[in-house]
Parts: C-alpha cells; structure tokens; sequence
C-alpha cells in the first residue's frame, strides 16, 4: 500500500526525469549492463560529452533510479592500487506511477499472505483476508503523521466531503474489485475500518455502500 505519508511526488519527480531523452538513453543503457558503469563507459555510449553525462547520471542518482557504488575496475587494492571509481547502477526497489492510483501490489500481499496463513491454520482465507487486511489498516493509521482525510488519500482512495458523509471517489483495487466484488470490497471495508481504529477516528464509521464511479465504502457519522 506505501506508507501513509506517501511517496508519490518523489515517484512523479524519478519519472518525469526519464522524460529527458539524454537522461532517458542513459538510464537504459545502464540497466542493461551486467556490470556497473563508469561516466566514460556512458559517455561512448550515449555520445555525448562527460560533463554532460555526469550531471544526468548524478541526476537519475538523486531521482531513486539508480545508485552510485565505488569499486576499483583494475582489481588491484592497496597502495598504488589507485581511488575507486564512481560507478553507476539500477537502484533497488521500484517506481511506479499510476493515473488515478491503484495499490494492486498491497492487494496481492494481502490475498497470497491470506492463502499462505489459511492453508497452514485451516482457517477460512476470507477471514483471514479480512482479518490481515484490518490490521494493516490499523498499523497505517497508527503510523500515520496526519488526519483522517490526509491519510485516505495517501491510500489512494480519494476522499470527498460529501454531506455529513465522507465518500472514497477512487478504489486503489479497481480491476480486482470489478472481477471479484464481493472478496474485494470486503477487504477493502476491513482496511478503511482498520485505518479508523489506528487514528482513533471514533467520530466517524465505514460502511459498504457501492456507488457508480466510486470504492465501495463511504465514512459515516458514528452513531
């Protein structure tokens, strides 16, 4: 799901820096290495001038696309071994933007954890689904380093003031909840409910009530 603060103005920055077709051919040719690169080794590959490269290369460093290590290309250590070079590589981890925003990698954790935990306890996957997917909601919102309405829509739900309600414009699970209805909004009322519980949002309640164009949980007064 990414953490409740969110990371997507970073993720927006790293992909629009693609958008520089130097940059860009730099950043392919790298990740196609078996190797790290050194700025000279690019420079021949993109052609274009060091200096130039080097300022891309830095810049795709600072964006989270790739990541500098120092090694020595000779292989020698010791005095007279000479500095490590500063070599480039494909970060760690992964960057991914999507218009409106879908959180179908948390869903697969949550459904392949579920499985795994039901297959070994016996118990009912949709329990346990459910009973997962609760907890992470409760652990967001206790982590969480802002209110209710900032939270949501860290999650990507899209929350909109909607008479004494509040109403979730965007589902996170989209294509997953249009195939399986039922498992998915059921998942998705225990993660929201979760969430309300771990910002001790007591004023407020989550209810299933689908609407067209919207998730299938609305925010309620609490009674």
């Amino acid at each position: 799901m990414g953490e409740v603060d969110g990371a997507w103005p970073a993720h927006v920055s790293a992909v629009a820096a693609l958008d520089e077709p130097t940059r860009r051919r730099l950043y392919e040719f790298v990740v196609r290495q078996a190797a790290p690169v050194g700025r000279d080794e690019a420079a021949d590959a993109v052609q274009a001038p060091r200096n130039t490269v080097s300022f891309h290369l830095d810049k795709l460093v600072a964006e989270g696309l790739l990541e500098a290590v120092y090694q020595r290309r000779t292989g020698r250590t010791g005095p007279g071994a000479g500095r490590p070079a500063k070599l480039y590589r494909r970060a760690p981890g992964q960057i991914a933007v999507s218009l409106p925003d879908r959180r179908y990698e948390t869903a697969a954790h949550l459904l392949a954890d579920a499985l795994q935990e039901a297959h070994a306890s016996g118990e009912p996957p949709r329990t346990v689904l459910d009973r997962r997917a609760r907890e992470l909601g409760r652990e967001l919102g206790r982590n969480a380093r802002t209110g209710l309405m900032e939270a949501l829509e860290a999650l990507g739900f899209e929350p909109r003031a909607a008479g004494d309600t509040i109403a979730l414009v965007n589902c996170p699970f989209h294509n997953l909840a249009q195939r399986h209805t039922e498992l998915v909004c059921g998942m998705n009322l225990c993660l929201v409910s979760g969430l309300l519980e771990g910002l001790a949002a007591t004023d407020v309640t989550a209810r299933l009530e689908p609407a067209p164009e919207h998730c299938c949980v609305r925010l309620h007064p609490a009674r």
